[in-house]
């Protein structure tokens, strides 16, 4: 009997020391570490037209009066609700009660006046200014009522005030978001490690509900073989926007790992410079259409994971025009138009960014556009001489580059825009789109649209940048597609 009596004491003690030891490890992981391409250049999405900003801070950090779900749908963000006019020109937004800022100062309807007035400034630097402006007056009406009447009704107004570039600022700290993001998102800012990682933590005070994490880490890692190696040691989490498709069917060999294939708005272009000659004629642009074999870069540059693209528009979105057809892959072709334009010898400077698919379908492109007499010298840059060189100053020739915000088919009505396509008939055409209040008249003209870039061939649209997601098989929540730029934390968790 005391034997038994001794042995069952020592049982007890033992499940008791293995509850000790055990659980704490099996407890649900409230942490993340996610992989990250670039470095935001800042942390005010409304101060700069880098994506790597927004994929941080957006839905996270700062939350706009709307937002944009993971189908691209729009939903109540800091206003639960909003009323239109019958002549779709009078919004009128109605605040959630109880929201603070980071700093604990509270968000009101005169937050939100600030943020838009600030954002249709005549110095606004908003990388979303122009969709803008449609705005007549921005009136409070009371602290939790918005009242904002356009010039002519904007049928994409809600969906505009969700990007990335409209959140809703604090007029205090405004001027200090690019380092210390003061938003009204369920995560803070704890530290910014220049050139490593941006680390938030989770915002006790939110006003919605909690996120399961407490800490997410976001850590630059724009090597592809440096990405490979951290996933593998499990030293990062997840890395949702994963640069090397080369890795694909190793990882989804392992079961440690889900692999997801999903789209973004990446419309992936070879910028072409159409103020400059002899690129503005129309001639030597579909020449350079012709020059190019969609599927050997799609091949080259992303292993075959990409979907083509003949016009700037995504194909997962209604009103999709397929226009790969329209400059088939034709070296004959491209050297006869150049012939007829004039122009021999043609030397042209092609200005490429860092990442990984521009400077791989840099390579491919240069070869093709060689072998139909065009000379195209590859410039490798970084970020900051690509945005001062390229999309501020225009000094540069053709360039390669994805354009991920949701329609944005405005910037071809940009007269200031980096392509210097300057057309009285597309513009007519494209306020005709934002006015059209008929769904089916809307996609009459958005077929037009697209079909006039292409015929214009203002760019040599390439393909559709896919969103190659690798992350640990037990997270749950990441978003599969990116209808914007955005890792939206509010959703992921641990499996238990």
């Amino acid at each position: 009997m005391v034997a038994w009596r001794a042995l069952r004491r020592g049982i007890a003690l033992t499940v008791a020391f293995m509850a000790l030891t055990i659980g704490p490890t099996m407890a649900q992981r409230s942490d993340i570490t996610i992989g990250v391409r670039l470095e935001p250049p800042h942390l005010d999405p409304t101060a700069g037209a880098a994506a790597a900003i927004g994929e941080i801070t957006y839905a996270n950090i700062y939350e706009g009066l709307t937002r944009i779900d993971r189908n691209g749908e729009v939903k109540p963000g800091l206003a639960d609700r909003w009323e239109v006019s019958d002549d779709g020109r009078v919004y009128t937004f109605h605040l959630r009660p109880g929201i603070s800022f980071h700093d604990g100062s509270s968000f009101d309807a005169d937050d939100a006046k600030f943020s838009l007035d600030r954002a249709t400034a005549d110095d606004s630097v908003n990388p979303q200014k122009a969709l803008l402006e449609p705005i007549e007056a921005v009136d409070i009406i009371d602290p939790r009522t918005l009242r904002i009447e356009l010039k002519r009704p904007t049928s994409q107004f809600p969906f505009t005030l969700g990007l990335p570039a409209l959140v809703m600022v604090a007029k205090e700290t405004a001027d200090n978001n690019k380092t210390n993001p003061n938003g009204t998102g369920p995560f803070r800012l704890a530290r910014w490690s220049k050139g490593d990682r941006v680390d938030l933590v989770r915002n006790e005070r939110y006003w919605g509900e909690k996120p399961a994490l407490a800490r997410a880490t976001f850590r630059v890692i724009d090597d592809p073989s440096a990405a490979y190696a951290a996933i593998m040691a499990g030293n990062i989490d997840a890395y949702t926007n994963y640069p090397a498709p080369e890795n694909v069917p190793q990882f989804q060999a392992d079961q440690r790992f889900k692999v997801v294939i999903g789209n973004t708005e990446g419309k992936t272009v070879l910028a072409i410079n159409n103020g400059r000659k002899p690129l503005d004629d129309i001639r030597v642009r579909r020449a350079i259409s012709h020059a190019i074999d969609r599927k050997a870069v799609i091949d080259g540059a992303f292993y075959g994971l990409a979907q083509p693209i003949g016009s700037h528009y995504a194909p997962q979105n209604k009103g999709y025009v397929n226009l790969t057809g329209r400059y088939p892959y034709d070296p004959d072709a491209a050297r006869a138009l150049l012939k007829e334009a004039g122009v021999s010898d043609l030397r042209l400077r092609l200005v490429l960014p860092p990442p990984s698919y521009a400077r791989r379908s840099g390579e491919i492109i240069a070869a093709q556009l060689r072998d139909v007499g065009i000379t195209a010298e590859i410039v490798p840059v970084e970020w900051a001489q690509w945005l001062s060189d390229v999309f501020r100053e225009k000094r540069y020739d053709l360039s390669i580059i994805s354009h991920v915000e949701p329609n944005d088919l405005d910037i071809y009505a940009r007269d200031d825009y980096y392509f210097n396509y300057h057309s009285p008939a597309y513009k007519a055409l494209y306020a005709s789109l934002v006015a059209e209040q008929d769904e089916a008249k809307r996609y009459d003209i958005l077929r037009r649209i697209q079909e006039m870039l292409a015929d214009d061939a203002v760019n040599g649209f390439l393909f559709l940048f896919p969103k190659i997601g690798i992350w640990d098989a037990k997270l749950q929540g990441l978003w599969e597609n990116a209808p914007v730029p955005a890792n939206d934390l509010t959703e992921v968790k641990w499996e238990h």
